[in-house]
């Protein structure tokens, strides 16, 4: 809770949070606390109970060997080893009842532990293997839901990707864009339908080979902290000659003259030592570099001033020549040269067509094209 309120400490100071942080901080605090007396009470009194109990017990044997001596059922030497067992058995208890804090420690540690050792390992696919796809891509009545209770958030859905087509899917917040791209790396599997690549099942193919189809850019960059050639052949064979032609197609060779130590130089964290822009493109250069047949888009010249998004639209236009390519838009001026574009609305197509199709039916696409149109006329 902390770490969140120091990693959003610009949030929290705009908006005057410190009071509401320092409140949930005590509130934590007082509760940890608690579970911390709790833990050194209990610890304490072991020791204390147990050597109560010794006490009494070795009482009980004086009394009955104090007996058997009145009696002469024992002698003097069996009377002192007998008491002297007692005396020495004490002090292992004690260290006996020690233990079982760590004991309970370690036990819950383990549950947690094998609990994740039990979770069953992503499926590795079927044994088929993709060298290289053509880059069809296909929908058939695919359904997909959160969990049991939760609305479905993809409908029956239907559609064909051509090799080298331009696919664009648009639609409001939560229409299912996203889960229906996701769908395709089998970050998820549909609970109804299938999804093919060249007329084959996603689950007949080997994961790592769907996989390495793929090129994924979205609008939450990951980066490394290592050096920017690291990042762009990031799981591959870094060569240098494709790294530079891959970060000058994504516009970013101003960039790598301008840093010291140039495409060696580390960028932190997930690129802290970068600007939004420059994450963006990088990411892209990510993708240049990988060249896959397959492209996948979410949004992302959405961290682009309009200079730069110029130029990175430049660049995927070349990088998209002769690949499939998915593309999430919100900006619909981004799409309009997609040579298809599919509408959603609650994990359902409800139109699709080219962009001047879709303006001319004058539906759903033309209503968010005109809103975005005239939003951007009054900025």
């Amino acid at each position: 809770m902390a770490g969140a309120a120091s990693r959003g400490y610009k949030v929290v100071k705009v908006h005057h949070g410190e009071p509401y942080e320092m409140k949930r901080f005590a509130a934590m605090s007082t509760r940890l606390r608690g579970y911390a007396m709790r833990m050194t009470v209990s610890g304490a009194l072991a020791q204390p109970l147990t050597q109560f109990l010794a006490s009494i017990a070795l009482a009980i044997v004086l009394a009955i060997a104090v007996m058997q001596s009145t009696t002469d059922q024992t002698t003097i030497g069996g009377f002192v080893a007998f008491v002297t067992a007692m005396l020495l058995i004490i002090s292992p208890l004690k260290h006996l009842i020690d233990i079982n804090q760590p004991l309970q420690r370690g036990v819950t540690a383990a549950e947690l532990i094998f609990g994740l050792i039990d979770e069953p390992a992503e499926p590795a696919g079927g044994g088929r293997a993709l060298l290289r796809a053509q880059g069809k891509v296909e929908f058939q009545q695919v359904c997909f839901s959160y969990g049991q209770a939760n609305a479905p958030t993809l409908r029956d859905l239907s559609f064909t990707v051509a090799p080298g087509e331009v696919c664009a899917f648009v639609g409001q917040s939560g229409s299912g864009k996203t889960t229906l791209i996701n769908l395709l790396p089998r970050f998820f599997d549909p609970s109804a339908g299938q999804i093919l690549i060249d007329d084959v099942p996603l689950t007949e193919y080997c994961l790592t080979d769907v996989r390495s189809q793929l090129a994924f850019v979205s609008q939450e960059v990951v980066l490394f902290n290592d050096s920017i050639a690291a990042n762009v052949a990031y799981g591959q064979t870094i060569d240098r000659l494709r790294v530079e032609q891959a970060l000058a197609a994504a516009h970013l060779t101003e960039l790598i003259a301008e840093l010291p130590e140039g495409m060696d130089t580390a960028i932190g964290g997930n690129g802290m030592r970068l600007s939004g822009g420059q994450r963006q493109r990088l990411a892209i250069a990510r993708a240049i570099y990988k060249d896959a047949p397959i492209l996948i888009l979410d949004e992302a010249t959405s961290a682009l001033d309009a200079e730069s998004e110029r130029h990175v639209q430049a660049a995927l236009e070349v990088l998209m020549r002769g690949r499939t390519t998915l593309v999430i838009a919100h900006r619909l001026a981004t799409i309009e040269r997609a040579n298809r574009i599919l509408v959603l609305e609650a994990g359902q197509i409800v139109e699709q067509g080219g962009h001047a199709e879709l303006l001319q039916q004058n539906g759903r696409y033309a209503q968010l094209y005109h809103l975005q149109h005239q939003s951007q006329q009054v900025t």
